[in-house]
Protein backbone atom coordinates (compact mmCIF):
# COMPACT_ATOMS: atom_id res chain seq x y z
CA UNK A 1 0.00 0.00 0.00
CA UNK A 2 1.53 3.32 -1.08
CA UNK A 3 -0.25 5.64 1.37
CA UNK A 4 -1.99 5.39 4.70
CA UNK A 5 -4.24 8.36 3.97
CA UNK A 6 -5.24 10.19 0.81
CA UNK A 7 -7.03 13.51 1.25
CA UNK A 8 -8.97 14.77 -1.78
CA UNK A 9 -10.67 18.11 -2.23
CA UNK A 10 -10.63 21.51 -0.58
CA UNK A 11 -7.18 23.02 -0.03
CA UNK A 12 -7.10 26.69 0.85
CA UNK A 13 -4.62 29.40 1.75
CA UNK A 14 -5.87 31.15 4.87
CA UNK A 15 -4.87 34.47 6.37
CA UNK A 16 -6.32 34.67 9.87
CA UNK A 17 -6.48 37.56 12.29
CA UNK A 18 -7.88 37.94 15.81
CA UNK A 19 -9.67 39.38 17.62
CA UNK A 20 -11.94 40.98 15.03
CA UNK A 21 -15.25 42.47 16.18
CA UNK A 22 -16.01 44.76 13.24
CA UNK A 23 -14.70 45.57 9.79
CA UNK A 24 -13.35 49.15 9.81
CA UNK A 25 -15.64 51.63 8.06
CA UNK A 26 -14.41 53.47 4.99
CA UNK A 27 -10.65 53.34 4.71
CA UNK A 28 -9.98 53.14 8.44
CA UNK A 29 -7.70 50.69 10.23
CA UNK A 30 -8.29 48.62 13.37
CA UNK A 31 -5.42 46.95 15.22
CA UNK A 32 -5.47 43.24 16.13
CA UNK A 33 -3.33 41.05 18.37
CA UNK A 34 -2.53 38.08 16.13
CA UNK A 35 -2.10 37.36 12.42
CA UNK A 36 -1.04 34.08 10.83
CA UNK A 37 -1.12 32.01 7.64
CA UNK A 38 -2.28 28.39 7.34
CA UNK A 39 -3.16 25.68 4.87
CA UNK A 40 -6.77 24.90 5.68
CA UNK A 41 -9.86 23.32 4.13
CA UNK A 42 -11.67 20.03 4.60
CA UNK A 43 -8.86 18.23 2.76
CA UNK A 44 -5.91 20.49 3.61
CA UNK A 45 -6.18 20.52 7.40
CA UNK A 46 -6.93 16.80 7.40
CA UNK A 47 -3.83 16.03 5.33
CA UNK A 48 -1.52 17.98 7.63
CA UNK A 49 -2.90 16.61 10.90
CA UNK A 50 -2.70 13.03 9.60
CA UNK A 51 0.92 13.68 8.60
CA UNK A 52 1.70 15.16 12.03
CA UNK A 53 0.25 11.97 13.51
CA UNK A 54 2.76 9.93 11.52
CA UNK A 55 0.62 8.67 8.63
CA UNK A 56 2.00 8.53 5.11
CA UNK A 57 -0.24 11.09 3.41
CA UNK A 58 -1.08 12.04 -0.15
CA UNK A 59 -2.72 15.38 -1.05
CA UNK A 60 -5.05 15.51 -4.05
CA UNK A 61 -6.46 18.87 -5.10
CA UNK A 62 -5.62 22.01 -7.00
CA UNK A 63 -3.72 25.28 -6.67
CA UNK A 64 -3.33 28.26 -8.96
CA UNK A 65 -0.16 29.64 -10.53
CA UNK A 66 0.35 32.23 -7.82
CA UNK A 67 2.28 32.88 -4.62
CA UNK A 68 -0.50 31.38 -2.47
CA UNK A 69 -0.36 28.13 -4.43
CA UNK A 70 3.42 27.93 -4.14
CA UNK A 71 3.11 28.46 -0.39
CA UNK A 72 0.37 25.84 0.04
CA UNK A 73 2.40 23.18 -1.78
CA UNK A 74 5.60 24.06 0.09
CA UNK A 75 3.79 23.99 3.43
CA UNK A 76 2.26 20.56 2.71
CA UNK A 77 5.69 19.25 1.73
CA UNK A 78 7.21 20.65 4.94
CA UNK A 79 5.02 18.20 6.86
CA UNK A 80 6.00 15.29 4.62
CA UNK A 81 2.76 15.26 2.61
CA UNK A 82 3.12 13.91 -0.93
CA UNK A 83 1.98 16.61 -3.40
CA UNK A 84 2.44 14.83 -6.73
CA UNK A 85 -1.33 15.00 -7.28
CA UNK A 86 -1.74 18.66 -6.32
CA UNK A 87 -2.62 19.99 -9.75
CA UNK A 88 -1.57 23.38 -11.12
CA UNK A 89 -4.84 24.75 -12.50
CA UNK A 90 -4.46 27.32 -15.26
CA UNK A 91 -6.48 30.53 -15.37
CA UNK A 92 -7.67 30.31 -11.75
CA UNK A 93 -6.17 31.43 -8.47
CA UNK A 94 -5.50 29.31 -5.41
CA UNK A 95 -8.53 28.93 -3.16
CA UNK A 96 -7.96 31.52 -0.44
CA UNK A 97 -9.70 32.96 2.62
CA UNK A 98 -9.47 35.97 4.88
CA UNK A 99 -10.64 34.72 8.28
CA UNK A 100 -11.83 37.33 10.80
CA UNK A 101 -11.75 35.42 14.06
CA UNK A 102 -14.07 36.76 16.76
CA UNK A 103 -13.19 36.94 20.47
CA UNK A 104 -15.39 33.86 21.09
CA UNK A 105 -13.57 31.81 18.43
CA UNK A 106 -16.21 32.14 15.69
CA UNK A 107 -14.59 32.66 12.32
CA UNK A 108 -16.54 34.55 9.64
CA UNK A 109 -14.56 34.42 6.42
CA UNK A 110 -14.25 35.93 2.99
CA UNK A 111 -13.47 33.15 0.52
CA UNK A 112 -12.41 32.90 -3.12
CA UNK A 113 -13.19 29.41 -4.47
CA UNK A 114 -10.43 29.27 -7.08
CA UNK A 115 -8.65 26.01 -7.88
CA UNK A 116 -10.84 23.83 -5.65
CA UNK A 117 -13.51 24.21 -8.30
CA UNK A 118 -11.10 23.53 -11.15
CA UNK A 119 -9.07 20.41 -10.33
CA UNK A 120 -10.05 17.03 -11.76
CA UNK A 121 -8.77 13.48 -11.21
CA UNK A 122 -8.21 12.06 -14.68
CA UNK A 123 -8.07 8.37 -15.56
CA UNK A 124 -4.29 8.36 -15.57
CA UNK A 125 -4.15 9.45 -11.93
CA UNK A 126 -6.74 7.07 -10.48
CA UNK A 127 -4.46 4.15 -9.64
CA UNK A 128 -2.11 6.34 -7.62
CA UNK A 129 -4.97 8.16 -5.88
CA UNK A 130 -6.45 4.81 -4.83
CA UNK A 131 -3.14 3.37 -3.62
CA UNK A 132 -4.18 4.06 -0.05
CA UNK A 133 -5.68 2.46 3.04
CA UNK A 134 -8.01 5.37 3.84
CA UNK A 135 -9.50 7.67 1.21
CA UNK A 136 -10.91 10.95 2.50
CA UNK A 137 -12.99 13.36 0.42
CA UNK A 138 -13.42 16.79 1.96
CA UNK A 139 -15.19 19.72 0.37
CA UNK A 140 -18.15 18.41 -1.62
CA UNK A 141 -20.06 21.49 -2.71
CA UNK A 142 -16.93 23.43 -3.67
CA UNK A 143 -15.36 20.98 -6.15
CA UNK A 144 -17.21 22.11 -9.28
CA UNK A 145 -15.64 19.71 -11.79
CA UNK A 146 -15.44 16.75 -9.42
CA UNK A 147 -18.95 17.29 -8.08
CA UNK A 148 -20.51 16.54 -11.47
CA UNK A 149 -20.11 12.78 -10.89
CA UNK A 150 -16.37 12.17 -10.81
CA UNK A 151 -16.21 12.10 -7.01
CA UNK A 152 -18.80 9.32 -7.00
CA UNK A 153 -16.75 7.32 -9.50
CA UNK A 154 -13.60 7.72 -7.40
CA UNK A 155 -15.34 6.73 -4.17
CA UNK A 156 -17.01 3.73 -5.79
CA UNK A 157 -13.64 2.60 -7.16
CA UNK A 158 -12.11 3.06 -3.71
CA UNK A 159 -14.76 0.87 -2.10
CA UNK A 160 -14.33 -1.77 -4.81
CA UNK A 161 -10.61 -1.76 -4.06
CA UNK A 162 -11.17 -2.21 -0.33
CA UNK A 163 -10.22 1.28 0.89
CA UNK A 164 -11.87 2.72 3.97
CA UNK A 165 -13.72 5.89 2.92
CA UNK A 166 -14.51 9.05 4.86
CA UNK A 167 -16.50 12.05 3.66
CA UNK A 168 -16.91 15.67 4.70
CA UNK A 169 -18.71 18.51 2.94
CA UNK A 170 -18.95 22.23 2.45
CA UNK A 171 -22.73 22.45 2.59
CA UNK A 172 -25.06 25.33 3.40
CA UNK A 173 -28.29 24.54 1.57
CA UNK A 174 -30.63 21.62 0.89
CA UNK A 175 -29.49 21.80 -2.74
CA UNK A 176 -26.12 20.33 -1.74
CA UNK A 177 -27.90 17.08 -0.84
CA UNK A 178 -28.05 16.40 -4.58
CA UNK A 179 -24.25 16.26 -4.58
CA UNK A 180 -23.81 14.35 -1.33
CA UNK A 181 -26.46 11.63 -1.49
CA UNK A 182 -24.95 9.78 -4.51
CA UNK A 183 -21.72 9.45 -2.50
CA UNK A 184 -23.21 7.99 0.67
CA UNK A 185 -23.49 4.34 -0.54
CA UNK A 186 -19.69 4.43 -0.98
CA UNK A 187 -18.98 6.20 2.33
CA UNK A 188 -17.94 4.24 5.40
CA UNK A 189 -17.94 7.29 7.67
CA UNK A 190 -19.78 10.53 6.92
CA UNK A 191 -18.67 13.33 9.26
CA UNK A 192 -20.60 16.58 8.82
CA UNK A 193 -21.01 19.32 11.38
CA UNK A 194 -24.43 19.78 12.93
CA UNK A 195 -25.04 22.85 10.74
CA UNK A 196 -24.05 21.00 7.57
CA UNK A 197 -26.15 17.97 8.46
CA UNK A 198 -29.20 20.12 9.17
CA UNK A 199 -28.76 21.98 5.90
CA UNK A 200 -28.44 18.77 3.89
CA UNK A 201 -31.38 16.99 5.48
CA UNK A 202 -33.73 19.88 6.19
CA UNK A 203 -34.13 18.37 9.70
CA UNK A 204 -33.15 19.59 13.15
CA UNK A 205 -33.39 16.49 15.39
CA UNK A 206 -30.04 14.71 15.47
CA UNK A 207 -31.53 11.21 15.57
CA UNK A 208 -33.76 12.01 12.62
CA UNK A 209 -30.80 13.47 10.74
CA UNK A 210 -28.76 10.31 11.37
CA UNK A 211 -31.67 8.10 10.24
CA UNK A 212 -31.98 10.17 7.07
CA UNK A 213 -28.28 9.88 6.21
CA UNK A 214 -28.04 6.19 7.09
CA UNK A 215 -31.09 5.49 4.93
CA UNK A 216 -29.20 7.03 1.99
CA UNK A 217 -26.45 4.44 2.37
CA UNK A 218 -23.77 5.84 4.68
CA UNK A 219 -22.07 3.12 6.72
CA UNK A 220 -21.84 5.39 9.75
CA UNK A 221 -22.69 9.00 10.57
CA UNK A 222 -20.65 11.09 12.99
CA UNK A 223 -22.15 14.49 13.77
CA UNK A 224 -19.62 16.96 15.15
CA UNK A 225 -21.57 19.16 17.56
CA UNK A 226 -19.09 21.79 18.72
CA UNK A 227 -19.27 22.35 22.47
CA UNK A 228 -21.88 19.56 22.70
CA UNK A 229 -19.30 16.99 21.58
CA UNK A 230 -20.00 14.35 18.94
CA UNK A 231 -22.65 11.75 18.13
CA UNK A 232 -22.05 8.40 16.39
CA UNK A 233 -24.59 6.11 14.66
CA UNK A 234 -24.00 3.24 12.23
CA UNK A 235 -25.87 0.67 10.17
CA UNK A 236 -25.44 -2.03 12.82
CA UNK A 237 -27.41 0.04 15.33
CA UNK A 238 -24.37 1.09 17.36
CA UNK A 239 -24.92 4.54 18.83
CA UNK A 240 -23.10 6.72 21.34
CA UNK A 241 -22.38 10.34 22.26
CA UNK A 242 -19.10 11.83 23.42
CA UNK A 243 -18.75 15.06 25.42
CA UNK A 244 -16.46 17.82 24.23
CA UNK A 245 -13.17 18.72 25.92
CA UNK A 246 -13.13 21.58 28.40
CA UNK A 247 -10.81 24.10 26.73
CA UNK A 248 -10.38 27.82 26.19
CA UNK A 249 -11.34 28.43 22.55
CA UNK A 250 -9.17 30.74 20.46
CA UNK A 251 -10.34 29.96 16.90
CA UNK A 252 -12.68 27.29 15.55
CA UNK A 253 -11.41 27.50 11.97
CA UNK A 254 -10.61 23.96 10.77
CA UNK A 255 -11.94 22.12 13.84
CA UNK A 256 -14.11 19.70 11.87
CA UNK A 257 -11.33 19.13 9.35
CA UNK A 258 -8.87 18.24 12.11
CA UNK A 259 -11.49 15.92 13.62
CA UNK A 260 -11.51 14.05 10.29
CA UNK A 261 -7.78 13.39 10.49
CA UNK A 262 -7.79 12.42 14.15
CA UNK A 263 -10.61 9.97 13.51
CA UNK A 264 -8.73 8.53 10.52
CA UNK A 265 -5.60 8.16 12.63
CA UNK A 266 -7.61 6.02 15.02
CA UNK A 267 -8.86 3.90 12.11
CA UNK A 268 -5.28 3.49 10.87
CA UNK A 269 -4.17 2.34 14.33
CA UNK A 270 -7.14 -0.07 14.66
CA UNK A 271 -8.54 1.78 17.68
CA UNK A 272 -12.00 0.95 18.95
CA UNK A 273 -14.52 3.21 17.22
CA UNK A 274 -15.14 5.13 20.46
CA UNK A 275 -11.44 5.95 20.67
CA UNK A 276 -11.38 6.95 17.00
CA UNK A 277 -14.05 9.53 17.80
CA UNK A 278 -12.17 10.66 20.92
CA UNK A 279 -8.95 11.11 18.98
CA UNK A 280 -10.91 13.11 16.42
CA UNK A 281 -12.27 15.29 19.21
CA UNK A 282 -8.81 15.68 20.74
CA UNK A 283 -7.45 16.84 17.38
CA UNK A 284 -10.34 19.26 16.94
CA UNK A 285 -9.98 20.65 20.46
CA UNK A 286 -6.24 21.21 20.11
CA UNK A 287 -6.89 23.02 16.85
CA UNK A 288 -9.38 25.33 18.60
CA UNK A 289 -6.75 26.36 21.16
CA UNK A 290 -4.65 28.30 18.62
CA UNK A 291 -5.00 30.61 15.65
CA UNK A 292 -4.80 28.85 12.29
CA UNK A 293 -5.68 25.28 11.41
CA UNK A 294 -3.56 22.66 13.19
CA UNK A 295 -1.76 25.35 15.21
CA UNK A 296 -1.50 23.44 18.50
CA UNK A 297 -1.31 19.88 17.13
CA UNK A 298 2.26 18.58 17.14
CA UNK A 299 2.37 14.78 17.01
CA UNK A 300 0.47 11.62 17.83
CA UNK A 301 1.95 11.21 21.31
CA UNK A 302 0.75 14.65 22.38
CA UNK A 303 -2.68 14.11 20.82
CA UNK A 304 -3.14 10.83 22.69
CA UNK A 305 -1.94 12.44 25.92
CA UNK A 306 -4.47 15.23 25.38
CA UNK A 307 -7.20 12.67 24.63
CA UNK A 308 -6.50 10.70 27.81
CA UNK A 309 -5.85 13.51 30.27
CA UNK A 310 -7.88 16.59 29.30
CA UNK A 311 -11.14 17.03 31.24
CA UNK A 312 -14.42 16.97 29.33
CA UNK A 313 -17.39 19.27 29.78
Amino acid sequence: MGFDYTSIGFYTFDCLGRPVTNIPPGGNTYFIDELTLAVSGAAGSAAIVAAKHGLKVQAVGGVGADDMGDWVVAKLQSFGVDTANMQLCEDVSTSSSIVTTRPDGARPALHKKGATGAFFIDDGSVDRVLDTNILHVGGVGLMDRMDTGRTREIMQAAKNKGCKTTLDVFASTKHDAELVEPLLPFTDYFMPSEEEAMALSGLSDFDEISDYLLSRGAGAVILTLGEMGAMYRDQSGKSFKMPSYDINVVCTCGCGDCFNAGFATGLHLDFAIEDCVRLGQASSAQNAMGLGSQAVITDLSNSIDFMENTPTR
